[in-house]
């Protein structure tokens, strides 16, 4: 089947005989025949194409018209075109170069989706390649003979030896309009994304079918992901076909909402981004330890014709959206010049806070090229991570485990810094006040009635408005009654844990509103040094001011003014808020003008959940044998008074050297706590455990420490939830900034992701972002 682009046209007529021609040409050309030393020539039939005089690339046939006249001309780009001989040589059947044409559109056919036309073969064979010399003073294009390929190592050592200037053909592939009359896109041969997508069809991911061998090969239609060589398992960057919801995760073979609201123009056909998008980002995720340059990515663009120049060209857009958007060159990358170009930095920014989101807009900006200072009230960075090593281990007062490592910022900063994490195993034995294990099949059987409550609440909601929005523990209680009394067991812990706080103030129609995004997947992992490491290395070489508490905030002018507690003044362009939620409900920084009425909903329509730890050093490991290596095992408590005391206990060195225990106090044990001497806390988590540990000796702890989040003046708070009659929204208009000024950032302003230092830091990364575009 010949498809539309590859008809002879009229060559076939009119090659019989050159008389024909001539009366031809008579009856069309006579001004030129005037003129008798004119060359007979053809223009290029393709409507808007600027070659007057086109010339084939091709030479295959002995009878190639060159420069000089063919009956058609077929066009590639407005720089290269065959001629009808060259053409005849490939597609004729009996002409010498048809076996090549016909074994290339064998491989094409099975590797491939698109037309394995003559004019994909010959800009996929025969075009040649376009190289730029290195030479700092020279810079030019060049065009390569026909015989040599073009290699990476080529790309990166090329010297021209010639004097004469740019080649008209080159400049054209600037223009815009060139593009547009490009007639099939580019695709890459030995791209860096190859090995992550060899199952998909290799020309819907910007790629050439005859530059794989990969056979898209699915099992059962799901593909197994493939391994890459030295990669980090926990790094995929590509779903594969059937893959879904899974967080910070791009279809290799379709450009995302925010790609097309700032590429439009490759909306028709997105084939040359893709190229270069997924060659990015897999460049990136091969070396996460350097930063990623539009060069260094230039070099591995190897695709025939013209249409290279305009790849490498577009390159520095591409690179520079995928930087600005945080995808690649961040985490703790430390750069030595400016990221962006000039027209992204501005004047200087403040940033207030230097917890996980702070320091992760800050590290940003500064690498961007834009000057930073923040400001923090404590005495130290961190927020609400806030690690402790006075019992012999790192122990996190605040945060401390990774739920989800695949694609996980965090994952990557570990990977960048060479910090190792400790994978949690899936099992928890759960034990009763007296010591016994309850049976895994009560456990499994509590498990199964709890999530089918909360599927049913899952299916109340459904046509429920925010005005009949209800308390979830009393939903759950409503349920529960319908349901058999199986046991004892209370349902509610570890929910009351996830939103830190008492069931009855957790909205049962938007609780787990995240979940409606694609969410981390993989291990949930314990890091073993703590977060610390990773936010110290964040904040290497940033101007942090400690001790700098800021009381207010005027934005009245054209300049921000910003004023310490001890009377400091700064000045900036904009300015990014990244302070605990409670510290804004309760109005600790007085902003002029006042922040609008509908931020300030949001604000209040958002609670602040609060869980403490206990963390307990023993002369020696007696849970070891009863435990026999789980990473943590839980406590049911006797009576639903005793509930959120002490739930479940983590060993802190799963290697098993130190003997350290973490707990947590969760719901309504945190006011209960809140009044107890820290001694008596310990007495309490005492008791639980010689209970649980029945059987044997419970050593009493060498040194202990319990957290106080809530009398903590800074933060008073673990993590956010949405309150009965809020929605998720809230957290999309507490992100929301006012007149371009003043920014928002922090767990609190993540709809996709609350709760956890991961969102924290992506909230900076969204910010700086946002900063950086405007």
């Amino acid at each position: 089947k010949r498809s539309s682009g590859d008809s002879p046209g009229d060559g076939q007529a009119l090659r019989s005989s050159g008389r024909q021609i001539n009366s031809k040409r008579k009856a069309t050309d006579t001004e030129e025949e005037d003129d008798q030393s004119e060359k007979k020539y053809r223009k290029c039939e393709k409507a808007g194409c600027s070659a007057t005089y086109p010339v084939c690339f091709a030479s295959a046939s002995d009878r190639c018209a060159k420069n000089g006249y063919t009956s058609r001309w077929y066009h590639l780009s407005c720089g290269e075109h065959f001629c009808n001989e060259c053409f005849d040589h490939y597609y004729r059947s009996h002409k010498d170069g048809y076996e090549t044409f016909a074994s290339w559109k064998k491989v094409w056919t099975s590797n491939g989706k698109s037309e394995p036309s003559l004019k994909a073969f010959m800009a996929d064979q025969q075009l040649p390649f376009w190289v730029q010399c290195t030479k700092s003073e020279c810079r030019k294009w060049r065009q390569l003979t026909k015989e040599i390929q073009l290699t990476a190592s080529l790309a990166a050592t090329y010297r021209c030896g010639m004097k004469f200037n740019n080649i008209k053909r080159v400049a054209e592939v600037t223009d815009s309009w060139w593009h547009s009359m490009l007639i099939l896109p580019p695709l890459f041969k030995e791209s860096p994304a190859s090995p992550f997508l060899a199952a998909y069809y290799p020309d819907c991911v910007g790629m050439s079918p005859s530059g794989s061998s990969s056979n898209v090969s699915l099992t059962d239609g799901f593909a197994l992901h493939p391994s890459v060589p030295g990669l980090c398992p926990y790094f995929q960057p590509f779903y594969q076909p059937n893959e879904c919801g899974k967080a910070l995760c791009v279809r290799p073979d379709m450009m995302e909402l925010d790609e097309l609201y700032e590429f439009p123009e490759f909306s028709r056909d997105p084939t040359m981004y893709l190229a270069l998008r997924n060659l990015i980002l897999a460049s990136w995720h091969k070396n996460c330890k350097e930063m990623l340059t539009a060069q260094k990515c230039a070099l591995h663009i190897i695709v025939r014709g013209l249409v290279r120049v305009r790849c490498v060209q577009e390159m520095d857009r591409v690179l520079n959206f995928m930087t600005r958007k945080g995808l690649i060159n961040t985490g703790v990358l430390a750069v030595k010049q400016p990221l962006l170009p000039e027209r992204y930095h501005f004047k200087n920014v403040i940033v207030i806070g230097a917890g996980a989101s702070g320091l992760a807009a800050a590290r940003q900006l500064q690498n961007f090229g834009t000057q930073v200072v923040v400001l923090e009230a404590r005495e130290r960075i961190g927020g609400r991570v806030w690690d402790d090593t006075s019992l012999g281990v790192t122990v996190g007062r605040g945060a401390q485990i990774v739920n989800g490592c695949v694609n996980n910022p965090i994952a990557l900063m570990c990977e960048q810094m060479g910090v190792k994490m400790h994978k949690l195993g899936e099992r928890c034995d759960l034990f009763q006040e007296g010591g016994q294990v309850t049976d895994p099949a009560i456990d499994k059987r509590m498990d199964f009635h709890f999530n089918a409550i909360l599927d049913v609440v899952s299916e109340w909601r459904k046509d429920k408005s925010q005005s009949q929005d209800t308390p979830l523990g009393e939903k759950v209680q409503e349920v529960k009654k319908n349901f058999l009394q199986e046991s004892g067991i209370q349902f509610s812990d570890n929910l009351e844990y996830a939103c830190g706080s008492t069931l009855d103030q957790v909205s049962a129609r938007s609780w787990d509103h995240n979940e409606f995004f694609a969410q981390f997947s993989g291990d949930h992992t314990l890091l073993t040094k703590g977060y610390s490491v990773l936010l110290h290395k964040l904040a290497e070489g940033l101007d942090v001011r400690t001790k700098c508490p800021v009381q207010a905030i005027d934005y009245s002018g054209d300049v921000v003014k910003v004023t310490s507690s001890n009377g400091s003044q700064w000045t900036a362009q904009k300015i990014l808020v990244t302070v605990p939620l409670t510290l804004l409900q309760k109005n600790l920084i007085q902003f002029t003008p006042p922040l609008p009425e509908r931020k300030l909903k949001a604000i209040h329509s958002l609670g602040a959940g609060i869980i403490e730890k206990i963390a307990l050093q023993f002369p020696y490991r007696f849970w070891d044998s009863k435990i026999q290596g789980a990473d943590y095992f839980g406590h049911i408590p006797p009576s639903p008074d005793k509930r959120g005391m002490f739930s479940v206990f983590y060993d802190m060195d799963p290697q098993g050297k130190q003997a350290v225990l973490m707990s947590v106090i969760t719901g309504d044990a945190v006011p209960s706590v809140g009044d107890m001497e820290d001694k008596e806390v310990v007495e309490e988590c005492m008791k639980v455990l010689r209970e649980l540990f029945k059987e044997q000796e419970v050593p009493e702890p060498l040194h202990f420490f319990v957290t106080h989040w809530r009398k903590d003046i800074w933060s008073q708070m673990s993590y956010s939830f949405v309150k009965t009659g809020g929605s998720g929204e809230a957290y999309d208009i507490l992100a929301e900034d006012v007149q371009g000024k003043v920014f928002f950032a922090g767990e609190a302003t993540n709809r996709h992701f609350p709760q956890t230092v991961t969102g924290a830091y992506l909230s900076g990364v969204r910010e700086a972002s946002k900063m950086a575009a405007m």
